[in-house]
């Protein structure tokens, strides 16, 4: 029978993913969007567009790059879920 303490585990868990494979690109979005508002400050040009499209490419990049390694972490995590599964139904 899972247990209280085997829920908030698998939580925790899933939440530590979460993060750690979301954060590369969070800081890749991050870091482009101060080098526009830096260029956009210098330049005095306040075009709202001009963040998006190079975010945008930024994190299709970052995925592109970065892609194979969350999906690594991701297949992880999955085949740890559901190898303890049968544990949780006894």
């Amino acid at each position: 029978m899972i247990t209280q303490g085997d829920i908030i585990s698998i939580a925790k868990d899933a939440i530590y993913t979460i993060i750690i494979t979301a954060a590369p690109l969070l800081l890749v979005s991050l870091i482009v969007g101060l080098v526009v508002s830096i260029f956009q400050t210098v330049t005095s040009i306040q075009e709202q567009t001009l963040t998006f499209v190079p975010k945008i490419l930024a994190v299709f990049l970052g995925i592109m790059l970065i892609g194979p390694w969350m999906m690594d972490i991701l297949s992880d995590f999955m085949t740890r879920l559901w190898a303890d599964f049968s544990i949780y139904l006894s």
